[in-house]
C-alpha cells in the first residue's frame, strides 16, 4: 500500500512540477520569463481548482476509485498537452497542462489517506515521510529527464515523461491498492462533526504551510534556470544537480517523519524546520548576491530543508481531521499550498527580472521566519 501510494504521488509530482523544467526550452522558443513561468504554473493552477472536490469524493467514495480515475485522466490530459505543442499554440498548451494538474490532484488526499488509514500512530510519521518523499523524488525525476529531453528533442517529447509515469502508476494502483478500514459512521446516519468549528488548529496549520511553500517552490522553479543563466551550467548538468538535491530532500522528509515519531510530536519538528529554512534562504541570497562558489551547495541545502515540512504538516492535518473529514482537510491543506505556489513562478519571475536571483532568494527567507511562531505547538494533542 505504501509503495503504490508513493508511486502514485510521485507520478502526480512529475506531472504537476515537470512544466517548471520546460522554462529554458520555452524561453528558447521566444517566450519571456514571466510568460514561461505562467505556462509552468498551469498545472499548479489546475491542482488548486481540483484538490477540495477530489477530497470530498475521497471521503465519500474511497481512495482506490479516486486514484484510478485521477491517474487515467492525467494520462489522457498529458497526451493532449503533447499534441498541443507547436500545432495549437501556447494557450492550448496552458489549458492541457491545467487539466493534467487538475487530474493529478486526485492523488493528494487519496494516497495520503491510504497511508494514514493503514499505519498506526507510532509508525505513521515515518510512513508518511516515505510517502511524502514522492514529491521531491518526482520533481527530481522531472528535473533530470524533462530538462534534458526538452533541450535535445523539444517540448513535446519532454511532455511524454509525465504522461507515461501517470499510466504506469495507474496500473500499479489497479493491482495493489485497497481502501483502508474505517470506523463506523456516527449513529443515526448523521455527518461527522466539522473539525474546523472546534478550534483554529487546522486553519493555523494551513497558514503555516502556505508561508513555507513559497521558498520551496521558488527553489524548485528557478534553481535550474539560475544555474544555466547565472552560473553557466548546461541544462543537462543543472537538471542532474536539481535531481540529486531532490533525492536528498526526499530522504530529509523521511528523517523528519521519523523524528516526529521519536519525539511524539508533528509540530515541534515543524517549527524547527521553519527556522532552518529561514536561515538557509537568507544565506543563499547573500552567497548568490556576492557570486560566491558556496551558493551552489547552499541551494542544495535549501532544497533539502524547504521540503522537510510537508509531511509533518500533512500528517498533523490528517490526524486532527479524522477519518470522515481528512479528505477535505487534506484537500484544503494542499489547495492553500498550491494557491500560493501557483503565484510563485510568475511573481518571482518578475522579481528576478527587476532585482535578480539573489534578491528573490533572500526575500524568500521572510516567509518561513513569519511561519515559525504561528505553528500551534501548544494546541497539539497527544498522538493516539
Amino acid at each position: 500500500m505504501l509503495a503504490a501510494s508513493t508511486l502514485a504521488q510521485a507520478a502526480a509530482a512529475v506531472t504537476i512540477h515537470g512544466p517548471a523544467f520546460l522554462i529554458p526550452a520555452l524561453r528558447g522558443e521566444g517566450l519571456s520569463l514571466p510568460a514561461a513561468g505562467l505556462v509552468a504554473a498551469a498545472s499548479t493552477i489546475g491542482v488548486v481548482l481540483a484538490l477540495v472536490p477530489w477530497g470530498l469524493v475521497t471521503d465519500r467514495r474511497g481512495e482506490r476509485r479516486v486514484l484510478l480515475l485521477g491517474l487515467v485522466t492525467t494520462t489522457l490530459a498529458g497526451g493532449l498537452a503533447v499534441l498541443a505543442v507547436g500545432s495549437a499554440g501556447t494557450a492550448a498548451l496552458f489549458v492541457a497542462l491545467l487539466l493534467a494538474g487538475a487530474a493529478a490532484a486526485s492523488t493528494g488526499s487519496a494516497s495520503g489517506r491510504v497511508v494514514v488509514g493503514w499505519f498506526p500512530p507510532h509508525r505513521r510519521g515515518l510512513a508518511m515521510g516515505i510517502r511524502q518523499m514522492a514529491q521531491p523524488v518526482g520533481v527530481g525525476v522531472a528535473a533530470v529527464s524533462i530538462a534534458a529531453v526538452a533541450d535535445r528533442h523539444g517540448v513535446a517529447s519532454a511532455l511524454l515523461v509525465p504522461t507515461v509515469a501517470a499510466a504506469l502508476a495507474a496500473l500499479v494502483v489497479l493491482a495493489v491498492v485497497q481502501d483502508p478500514p474505517r470506523p463506523p459512521r456516527p449513529e443515526g446516519g448523521g455527518s461527522a462533526p466539522n473539525p474546523y468549528r472546534e478550534d483554529g488548529f487546522l486553519a493555523r496549520i494551513h497558514g503555516v504551510s502556505v508561508l513555507l511553500v513559497v521558498p520551496q517552490f521558488l527553489v524548485w522553479t528557478f534553481t535550474l534556470v539560475w544555474l544555466v543563466e547565472e552560473r553557466g551550467w548546461s541544462p543537462a548538468a543543472a537538471g542532474s544537480l536539481v535531481g540529486a538535491a531532490q533525492v536528498a530532500g526526499a530522504l530529509g522528509r523521511i528523517a523528519a517523519g521519523q523524528l516526529s515519531d521519536v519525539v511524539s510530536s508533528r509540530l515541534r519538528p515543524l517549527r524547527w524546520v521553519a527556522l532552518a529554512a529561514a536561515g538557509c534562504m537568507a544565506l543563499l541570497g547573500l552567497a548568490a548576491g556576492f557570486d560566491l562558489a558556496v551558493a551552489v551547495p547552499l541551494v542544495v541545502v535549501a532544497t533539502v530543508v524547504t521540503v522537510a515540512d510537508n509531511g509533518l504538516a500533512f500528517t498533523a492535518v490528517a490526524e486532527r481531521a479524522g477519518p470522515f473529514w481528512s479528505g477535505r482537510a487534506l484537500g484544503a491543506q494542499n489547495t492553500a499550498q498550491y494557491l500560493a505556489a501557483s503565484a510563485v513562478p510568475p511573481v518571482a519571475g518578475l522579481l528576478v527580472e527587476q532585482a535578480g536571483y539573489a534578491a528573490a532568494f533572500g526575500l524568500a527567507a521572510l516567509f518561513p521566519l513569519l511561519a515559525a511562531p504561528l505553528v500551534p505547538v501548544r494546541e497539539e494533542r497527544a498522538l493516539r
